[in-house]
């Protein structure tokens, strides 16, 4: 099941499971995985069956007609089960419900066959990240 996080124990797992998979792998601190605007934007999360969260994602409106995927992490231990694949494409509904046109991102360069499976072209190198992760930006153009 794929929902926002409905109270502070699903936000407290939602988070830590941006922290480890974003953040601690290089050396960041606790809180780096959160932005201040977090209220302003539609939050995923993916629910197994015992109710743990094991993937998540964000959607930001960042102009008109355009959305921006962001923090996208899965368990290590869940990695390759389809959960990714799950969230983006409830992302990517809600996104063209909204009536998006086109999905940006930021991937990290061993993202981007993923992305790409999904129909996601990559455009250009964008940002390094904490000085040695590369992203590229991808877009996606959604059907009006």
């Amino acid at each position: 099941m794929i929902r926002s996080p409905q109270n502070q124990t699903e936000w407290k797992a939602y988070f830590e499971l941006r922290f480890d998979i974003l953040r601690a792998p290089w050396g960041q601190a606790k809180g780096s995985e959160q932005t201040t605007d977090e209220a302003q934007h539609q939050h995923f999360a993916f629910f197994n069956d015992a109710n743990q969260i094991i993937g998540v994602g964000r959607l930001d409106q960042t102009a008109p007609k355009v959305g921006q995927v962001r923090f996208m992490a899965v368990a290590a231990n869940q990695q390759g089960k389809g959960i990714g694949k799950a969230i983006m494409d409830e992302i990517q509904a809600v996104c063209k419900a909204q009536g998006c046109l086109q999905i940006i991102l930021h991937a990290r360069e061993v993202a981007l066959p993923f992305y790409q499976k999904l129909g996601y072209q990559l455009v250009e190198p964008s940002h390094l990240l904490f000085g040695e992760i590369q992203h590229y930006l991808m877009q996606k153009t959604l059907d009006a």
